[in-house]
């Protein structure tokens, strides 16, 4: 039988409890092979604990370990599959994809809505949707959910209550498993399988809104080796400085500090091109950074990586344009 990696993180999908007392972590593996016998059948498969934790403290630092360990056992199996918790699940997606290169075989992450142990719970179906995805899918970092597979990086969890919890507004699925499960083709393999799990923690995610007082992030500023800036539309913020609410002074100070800025959109489709606008085109002569189509959490994570491997404002701003995992549509070469 083909073998599968199955490591659990924590997450809804492994706890117990429920009105009236709250959900906490639970003995995961004794429930799986209890209520998903036939999981089995697909596959001969290991299980592993990574962790056993809610998702609101996955941190970086277990990012950089989980794919330190992905990155040794992976070669041994055909696929693995991660269990998460739904709330970090595409900002850990993300990491992922940018640390492990050259992928030889699926790596599918999944979670659910309600705990495994329920009987009106999505785990259950997630997991063998996983276990497909990580045996015939594409090989690269992916999210398995509600029949659906997703590019890791590309997610969003849009809903809190219902089962298809996670879209990927700016990139078509990989995935769909109905009565049957047909996969696109996926990223091209690039490489030999390699691992780059360094992350820089200093960045910040700043949202613009009506409002914002510019101070309060150049006051931040001496602390971060970066920042993502979720602006409005085409990548539009406020710059009149009769109203005092210009951005101007944090993209000057960003740039004498060379502190990278890269610019992404709030919204839900599409996303920046900081050409279009008066206040784009003076983000841009600060050397303000446009973010493209990523998501936040994808850009946010993938600067993380960025400052951790290279050097000056320069070099960020070239790795940041450049798809590295396929989380950017690239832009049409001129002519």
């Amino acid at each position: 039988m083909p073998r599968i990696l199955l490591l659990h993180t924590g997450g809804t999908l492994g706890m117990a409890g429920g009105y009236p007392s709250a959900l906490r972590p639970a003995a995961f593996f004794k429930t799986l092979k209890a209520r998903v016998p036939e999981l089995f059948a697909l596959a001969d498969i290991e299980l592993e604990l990574f962790s056993n934790i809610d998702s609101c403290e996955m941190q970086p630092e277990l990012w950089s370990r989980m794919a330190a360990h992905l990155h040794r056992r992976l070669p041994r199996f055909d696929g693995a599959v991660v269990t998460h918790g739904t709330d970090t699940l595409s900002y850990t997606a993300s990491a992922l994809s940018f640390m492990l290169q050259g992928l030889p075989h699926p790596v599918v992450l999944t979670g659910s809505q309600r705990p495994l142990g329920e009987i009106r719970t999505d785990a259950r179906l997630n997991l063998i949707d996983a276990v497909t995805a990580a045996l015939r899918g594409p090989r690269e970092v992916c999210i398995c959910f509600d029949s659906h597979l997703y590019r890791g990086n590309r997610t969003m969890k849009v809903k809190v209550a219902e089962y298809d919890a996670f879209e990927s507004p700016n990139f078509p699925v990989l995935g769909t498993l109905g009565v049957d499960a047909t996969f696109a083709p996926g990223l091209k393999a690039r490489g030999r399988f390699r691992l780059r799990e360094k992350l820089e923690h200093r960045v910040f995610l700043l949202k613009v809104f009506p409002g914002l007082d510019p101070t309060l992030p150049l006051q931040l500023l001496p602390h971060l080796k970066g920042l993502v800036v979720e602006a409005y539309g085409a990548g539009n913020v406020p710059v009149d400085a009769s109203l005092g609410r210009s951005l101007r002074p944090l993209f000057a100070e960003a740039q004498r500090r060379d502190i990278p800025v890269v610019v992404v959109s709030q919204a839900y489709r599409n996303g920046v091109d900081l050409t279009l606008y008066e206040s784009g085109a003076e983000a841009l002569g600060r050397g303000v950074i446009p973010g493209g189509d990523m998501t936040a959490s994808a850009a946010l994570v993938k600067l993380m990586h960025t400052l951790a491997y290279t050097r000056g404002r320069e070099q960020v701003a070239r790795a940041m344009f450049r798809p590295l995992a396929g989380e950017l549509t690239p832009p049409p070469r001129a002519g």
